[in-house]
C-alpha cells in the first residue's frame, strides 16, 4: 500500500532533525503513551454512512468520540488544507485538523467549533495499539455544516467541491438518526447504557441511609380511595385498612416513579411472611428527588380521585393520564376487589 502524503512528509521532517531532537520527541511520545490520566475506551465500533467508515468509541465518562484519522479519511484529501499548513501558510488555523484547515473555510468556522476541534480527546484502545486521537461525535454535523455553508457561498475551489459532497452525504446519513444513537449502536454501548442510566436513577431516588419517618400519604388520599372502593371509613383493619389498599398504592404511586425504583426499594425493604415491612417504603427515597416526586404523585392521584364517582370512572381517567397502569390481570383485581399480596 502506498504511503500517504502526510506520512511521507512526517518521515522527511524526521530525517532532517538532529539526533538529540529525535530522541526528545521519542521520549515525549513514550511519556504520553504511558500517561495514566489518558482514559481507556470501554466500547469500540465502526460508523458506516453510505460508503464511508469512521472508527468510533465510548470513553469511561460516556463521551462518544470519532477517530480523527477516520474522519479525515472520510472527507478525503483537502487541497488547500494540510498542504497550506505544511508550507507555513499565513492564515491563523491554530491546531485545526486537516479537514478544516483549508483557507476557504476560515470564515465559516465559529470560535466555539475552532476551540473544540483544536482540543481533541486522547484515549487508549484496550485491545492495544497506538494512542488514539478523536473528538466528540456531536461535532461531526457541525464540521459538515462548515463545508456546506462554504459551498453555498461559492467559497470553495473546484477541487474542494467533492469534499463538500462527502459532507453532504454524511449529513444525509445523520438526518434520521442522531450521531449519539449511531455510535451507541455500532459500539454496543446501547446495551450497557441502560444499565448505567438505571444506576444513576436509583442513586438519585434512593437515599443511602434510612430517612426519618414522616407522613407522606395524607388522610385525604386514603379517604378518597376508600370512598371509591366503597370500603368502610374510618379505617377498621390494619394500619390502612384492606391489604388491597397497599397494592393500589403501589400501582398508583410507586409504579409511576422511574422504572426500577420500587423494585430496588423492595429489595432493601422486603416483606416478611406476614407481608409486613420493617420500614415504610417512602423512607428509603432520597429527600432531594425521591420524596418530592412521591408527594407530587400522591397529590395527582388524590385530585383524580376527587372528581370521580366510582372506581370504574377513576380507572378510566387514571389510565388516560398514566397509560398502561392497568393490565388485564390488574383490572380483574380492581373490579372484583380481590386481595392480592400487600405492598
Amino acid at each position: 500500500m502506498s504511503d500517504s502524503p502526510q506520512s511521507k512528509g512526517g518521515r522527511a521532517r524526521a530525517e532532517i532533525l538532529p539526533p538529540e531532537r529525535r530522541k526528545e520527541i521519542s521520549q515525549h511520545a513514550a511519556a504520553i503513551r504511558h500517561d495514566p490520566t489518558i482514559p481507556k475506551a470501554t466500547h469500540f465500533g465502526e460508523l458506516k454512512i453510505g460508503d464511508l467508515t469512521i472508527p468510533c468509541a465510548v470513553l469511561p465518562d460516556g463521551t462518544r468520540v470519532l477517530a480523527q484519522g477516520g474522519v479525515a479519511t472520510a472527507f478525503g484529501p483537502v487541497t488547500g488544507g494540510w498542504q497550506n499548513r505544511q508550507r507555513g501558510g499565513d492564515d491563523d488555523n491554530g491546531e485545526l485538523p486537516p479537514f478544516l484547515v483549508a483557507k476557504s473555510l476560515r470564515d465559516f468556522i465559529s470560535n466555539d467549533l475552532r476551540t473544540l476541534v483544536a482540543t481533541p480527546r486522547k484515549y487508549r484502545d484496550p485491545r492495544g495499539g497506538p494512542l488514539r486521537i478523536g473528538f466528540e461525535a456531536t461535532l461531526l454535523p457541525k464540521i459538515c455544516e462548515v463545508w456546506l455553508r462554504a459551498r453555498d457561498a461559492n467559497a470553495l475551489t473546484k477541487i474542494q467541491i467533492p469534499v463538500a459532497d462527502r459532507a453532504d452525504l454524511l449529513m444525509r446519513g445523520l438526518a434520521h438518526t442522531g450521531i449519539i444513537a449511531l455510535v451507541d449502536e455500532v459500539t454496543g454501548y446501547q446495551y450497557d447504557r441502560s444499565k448505567e442510566d438505571l444506576q444513576k436513577i436509583l442513586s438519585a431516588y434512593i437515599a443511602p441511609e434510612l430517612m426519618p419517618w414522616a407522613e407522606r400519604f395524607p388522610q385525604e388520599y386514603f379517604k378518597e380511595m376508600f370512598r371509591l372502593w366503597a370500603w368502610k371509613w374510618p379505617v377498621t383493619s390494619g394500619p390502612r385498612g384492606p391489604r388491597f389498599a397497599g397494592k393500589l398504592t403501589k400501582w398508583l404511586v410507586y409504579d409511576q416513579l422511574p422504572p426500577g425504583v420500587i423494585e430496588e426499594i423492595q429489595k432493601i425493604n422486603p416483606a416478611d411472611e406476614k407481608w409486613q415491612r420493617r420500614n415504610r417504603n417512602h423512607q428509603h427515597l432520597s429527600q432531594e428527588i425521591g420524596q418530592p416526586h412521591l408527594e407530587k404523585q400522591v397529590a395527582v392521584v388524590t385530585n383524580i380521585m376527587k372528581v370521580c364517582d366510582d372506581k370504574e370512572e377513576f380507572m378510566r381517567k387514571f389510565e388516560r393520564a398514566f397509560p398502561g397502569t392497568f393490565d388485564k390481570a390488574r383490572q380483574l383485581s380492581f373490579i372484583k376487589d380481590l386481595e392480592p399480596d400487600a405492598e
